[in-house]
């Protein structure tokens, strides 16, 4: 049987009109677009006109924003309200040792001027919420996510789903990386399609691994990083065929590349609203959400270890990261051992003290809860977390440890 036909989409128009003319000095630095087809003089001054979002300073949005500088974009928007901390390095490539301890805003602001100081920069150190997504997003004509956490992809595909502005998401898991257009408002003859049309809903808390667990590969950034700028000049310029509608998923460890088609779900009911954060994988509980008698305190920690009867500390991160910092007198099982496979096959916790209080810690939070509640639901009420983690003992206990 012969494979049904392609069928082209028809031409899409471009995002921007044109800016100014280009002096003698910009033809010159941009000459290699300018004899690119789709692009051209024309495209060159609407990428100068074009105002991008990148909402995340991290591993996509280092590459993202330096090739968007690079390429000429005249203004670039960047969301963050995060610091840079030295575990950020082997991937974001945007900032550099000296940054540590500074707003990743700031540092990227730096970088991009000094790539092109023809651009604007526009920092924007805040966290991504739903009373501020419409706002910002609105500002812009296009909007790239490199967010790392699933609370932050909703907001934006709702924002720019009732802004009707054109998203450019990208997504980064241990090897593997994914990218699409998202518009919901696209020029006649293409499709609207959202975030929501290829994941309805977030997934369940525990069901993907947490940052620290994964791991992503450092090179991998650049690699879905500079595609989705890729997509962020074809959609300025009307070059090419975009990614709207399709989904194009990159493995690192095989180097392959597949393509899903990617359709609205005629039951997904309307975006009519920006809604709240939705629960998120990546994200670390804080103390509120877990019940007073599961959780302690750093401080709480520290004073029940100087105690008559003290706590058996029980360390669920990985040994690289106990190399790093530890909680003294603290023992090592990681979380998988307890929770993954084989774990249900015997009591995973039965090594464990059950005349003492077991305080379980992890980096930040994340993994520590989901051991706690594994031990509760067998039946060990003597177990609770460490609110906080590791980097809560080290900001309130002991600041000349290293954190990461």
């Amino acid at each position: 049987m012969t494979p049904a036909p392609t069928v082209e989409p028809p031409a899409r128009p471009p995002l921007v009109p044109e800016g100014p003319p280009l002096d003698a000095a910009r033809l010159a630095r941009y000459a290699r677009h300018l004899t690119l087809p789709g692009v051209g003089v024309s495209g060159q001054r609407r990428l100068a006109r074009a105002r991008v979002l990148v909402v995340g300073a991290g591993g996509l949005g280092s590459p993202a924003l330096l090739y968007l500088a690079a390429a000429g974009v005249g203004t670039l928007g960047v969301v963050d309200d995060d610091v840079v901390d030295e575990s950020n390095l082997q991937r974001q490539v945007l900032h550099r040792t000296v940054d540590v301890g500074r707003r990743k805003v700031d540092s990227a602001r730096e970088a991009v001027l000094a790539a092109n100081p023809d651009v604007t920069v526009e920092v924007h150190p805040v966290r991504l919420t739903a009373g501020n997504a419409l706002e910002l997003v609105s500002g812009y004509d296009l909007v790239l996510d490199g967010s790392d956490n699933f609370a932050t992809r909703y907001l934006v595909s709702d924002a720019t789903a009732i802004a009707g502005v054109p998203h450019v998401w990208g997504a980064l898991d241990r090897f593997r990386g994914q990218v699409s257009v998202f518009w919901s408002r696209p020029p006649e003859g293409h499709a609207p399609v959202t975030y929501r049309d290829i994941f309805p809903e977030p997934p369940p808390a525990g069901t993907v691994p947490t940052c620290a667990e994964g791991g992503v590969l450092g090179a991998l950034c650049a690699t879905i990083g500079s595609v989705m700028v890729t997509e962020a000049v074809k959609l300025v310029t009307g070059a090419g065929r975009s990614l709207l509608g399709r989904l194009a998923v990159y493995d690192a460890a095989d180097v392959t590349w597949r393509e899903l088609r990617v359709v609205a779900d005629p039951t997904r009911a309307p975006v009519t609203h920006v809604a709240g954060p939705a629960p998120d994988a990546c994200a670390v509980p804080s103390t509120s959400a877990v019940s007073a008698d599961a959780a302690i305190s750093a401080l709480q920690l520290r004073d029940l270890l100087d105690s008559a009867a003290p706590p058996y500390v029980l360390d669920v991160r990985e040994e690289f990261e106990r190399d790093i910092v530890a909680i003294p007198g603290s023992v090592l099982v990681p979380a998988g051992r307890l929770l993954g496979p084989g774990s249900q096959d015997a009591d995973p916790f039965a090594a464990l003290p059950d005349d003492r209080l077991v305080a379980v810690y992890c980096k930040s939070g994340a993994r520590s809860q989901r051991v706690v509640d594994a031990a509760h639901a067998a039946g060990r009420s003597n177990v609770v977390q460490v609110a906080g983690g590791v980097l809560a003992w080290v900001d309130e206990v002991d600041p000349t440890l290293t954190r990461y």
